[in-house]
Parts: C-alpha cells; structure tokens; sequence
C-alpha cells in the first residue's frame, strides 16, 4: 500500500489530502467560505473525518486546550508554554514507558527530536545528495527540539507554509522514534546486538585471527556492457592489483575478509554486521506504512556474508548450526529464500526490489535473538552492488520514490520538485558512477 493513498496511517502529512498544510492558518474564520468548503470537504469521507477528529482531540490534550480559540493566549506566553512542555514530557515518558527524572525524560524526548532530522539528513547526504539543498530543513525547525513548540509552530501564521509543514513532519517522525525506542527497549535490542557480536567471535570465526583482524583482497570482475552484471570474477591480493590494468569493463572491488574454519581448512569470508539505526527504521514504518514497529521492522540485527561459491555458503550454513550448539543454543533457520543460482525469481514484499536479484536470504533464531542473514557469493554481490535494476542504490531510489515516501516528506507544492523525473535522474546518475 502507498503511504500517500487515501487508505494511508499517515493521512496528517499528506499535501494532496484534506489536512494539508495551507498558505495561511485559518482556524479563526470558522464561517468563512474556505473554511465552510474545507469542512463540506472532510465530511465526504467518514474515515478522514474521523481521523481529524481524533488527531484534533489528541492536540488539545497535548496542549491542555479545549478549543483552537485558545492557541493566541498559549502563542503569546512563553511561561505557559514552557510549563505545557514539561506536562507534555512527561505524558510522552509515559506513554512511551520511559523511566527516570523529569531532565531524563526530557532529554530522552528530544533525542526523538534528533532522530527525526536524522531521518531527513540521511536522505540528503545520500540519496538526495544531488538536491540536497532543495530539500534541507528551516533552521528554526531543524533547531526546535520541544514537541509543544513545534505544535504551535503549526498554528502559528508568522512562520512560512514550509516551515509549518516541517514542523508537523518533525512531530510525525519524532512519534515514530518515540515508537521504535520503546520496541528496542522492550526487546533489549542493544543486549541482543552485544551478544550477537559475542557469539560470532567465541563460536564462529576462527582464532588464528585476532578480534577484529581482517585480510584485505580485491575482486577482480569482468561486467557485461549492457546491464554491468558480473560475468567472471576471481580473488586476488593487493600486490596483484597493483600490477593490473583495468579495462573499460573490468573493476577491482576492495573486501576485507575474516575466516572460519571447516574441518582442516580455512574458508574467507567477507562479513557486514549491523544493527537498524533508528532513522532508518522510521524509513521502514514509512515505507511499510506502518506505525507499529513490531510488524513493520523485523530486521533489526542483521548479517550479511560473501564467499567464494555455493558450496561455502553451504559450509558455512552448517558451520552456523554447529556453532550455535556450542553456544548451547538451539539454530532454527526461517523464511528461507534462495534464488542464488538465477533460475527461480526473487519475490519480496518490499517495493522498488528486483526480481533479478541473487541471494540467499533467511532468518536465524538462536540464544532469544532472530537475525536476519543474507549470503552471497562474490558475483551475485558484485552485482548486488553494480548491476542495473539490481544495484543496491537504485534499490534505494525506487523505494523511497515508488512508496510514495518522497512525495510523503518532501511534497512538491512545498519544494518544488518534479519527483517522477528526479528518479530517473537520481537511477542514471548512480549506473553513471558504477561504470
């Protein structure tokens, strides 16, 4: 589903929608032809009535108002306001399940205020790079860390329609944070990451090794010229590359490898270990049109391996299983997806990926932690990294744009972008910096 349909859980951020920010506030002309339409408007759909009822409940709570008639008294008192902001974090300590002092809690809040220009930030030094200065944020709402001031900034007429649509937005995306901090609590997903880390180094690589110890190789690939997908590729040390010549369609890709060890030998592998940072998981509920993290994240610790061929993939596979028993865990393999021979299609929920993708993809559930795994040998990540419709950063694009999250944050009568052409812009310009 789109998160900009009409059938969207974040109906509040949409700019074709009835709750769209406005060139000017009008909550006081409630007689007024625009806002007789307006309301003539929300009525014709029971489901966006509803909601505005119920998101307008939740701001006169929040602001311990009863009426959008007292926003003036509350706009023109800063003693009010800071004594509503306290309340206010103190509500959200609870709602969320957040312990310790009121300072605590307050810091904690605003730490959701930071993750939240994280979310924005993330896509434009990365993604949006190229637009980075068309999208950034107001100083004044990258600054403001309190939710009520960001509230009031919404029905307050001084500021621009940018700068009150980015202030809605921060209290979206600052919710979603709120969110995913008490999932990773209730999960101890930080507890988890750690001895996840612990269980790789005890049980898993080999000791000939130091912790952290890694082998550095290149990949040297040859790449079709019409789609750069990797037709042949071989291991080779850093004196051998410094003696190669590379043609137009041949790359040396740089790898650093640990080893574990199988029976008498020592396999290579190269490994990329992560846990979910929280402006990425808030992507994800928006992408998924989710605000549950429980449903919508279900990659929070993950692995991702490359080996030489299948057959040490396999190796490694049953290495995983006769290490977790070590560990004295039990090692369930789950959702299991394997289209690393080409023949059978990737299927995946999520949007923007292809069905050419190669992986072996599955979930391992071991010591009260399930991890995702996705295994590759080194053609199938060199394309995962170069090859067209495959590679991982159109994989981004398409995603943030075909799920409507693009439109969704940065809409174009506020920014004035025309998104159907930077996305074609955005896929060409990284197959240009592949080749």
């Amino acid at each position: 589903m789109s998160v900009i349909n009409e059938d969207s859980v974040f109906t509040s951020l949409q700019q074709h929608g009835p709750l769209a920010v406005e060139e000017n506030i009008r909550i006081h002309e409630p007689f007024s032809s625009a806002t007789r339409l307006w309301v003539k408007n929300i009525c014709k759909n029971r489901l966006n009535a509803t909601k505005y009822r119920a998101l307008r409940n939740q701001i006169f709570a929040f602001l311990d108002i009863s009426s959008f008639a007292q926003l003036d008294e509350l706009l023109k008192s800063p003693h009010t306001q800071a004594a509503r902001s306290k309340r206010a974090c103190a509500l959200l300590g609870n709602m969320f399940g957040l312990n310790g002092t009121s300072r605590e809690i307050e810091a904690r809040v605003h730490q959701y205020a930071r993750t939240a220009d994280a979310v924005i930030n993330s896509l434009k030094v990365k993604i949006l790079r190229q637009y980075s200065s068309y999208i950034a944020s107001t100083n004044e709402i990258e600054v403001a860390n309190d939710p009520v001031g960001l509230l009031l900034i919404m029905f307050d007429n001084r500021y621009s329609k940018k700068a009150r649509f980015e202030a809605r937005r921060k209290v979206v995306l600052m919710s979603l944070a709120g969110s995913i901090d008490q999932r990773e609590t209730e999960t101890a997903t930080e507890e988890k990451f750690s001895n996840f880390l612990h269980f790789l180094n005890k049980y898993v690589w080999s000791n000939s090794l130091k912790i952290g110890e890694l082998e550095t190789v290149f990949l040297h690939s040859k790449h079709s010229k019409t789609d750069f997908s990797c037709t042949e590729v071989c291991p080779i040390s850093p004196q051998m590359a410094e003696k190669i010549t590379l043609a137009p369609d041949s790359k040396l890709t740089l790898i650093k490898r640990r080893r574990f060890v199988s029976g008498k030998h020592e396999i290579p592998i190269y490994v990329s270990i992560r846990k979910k940072q929280p402006e990425a998981k808030v992507l994800k509920l928006l992408r998924k049109n989710e605000k549950n993290p429980s449903i919508a994240v279900d990659d929070e610790l993950g692995l991702m391996a490359v080996l030489d061929s299948v057959a040490d993939i396999k190796v490694f596979q049953d290495h995983l299983v006769r290490s977790a028993s070590k560990a004295d865990s039990f090692m369930a393999l789950e959702d299991i997806s394997d289209t690393l021979t080409g023949k059978l299609p990737y299927k995946s929920s999520s949007t923007g990926s292809s069905s050419k993708t190669e992986m072996l993809k599955f979930f391992a559930r071991l010591g009260g932690m399930r991890v995702e795994f996705i295994i590759h040998t080194n053609q199938s990540w060199l394309n995962y990294m170069y090859k067209h419709d495959v590679a991982h950063d159109e994989y981004e694009v398409k995603r943030i744009f075909d799920s409507g999250v693009m439109e969704l944050l940065f809409p174009e009568d506020i920014y004035h972008l025309n998104h159907k052409k930077i996305r074609s812009e955005l896929i060409n310009h990284f197959r240009r910096q592949i080749t």
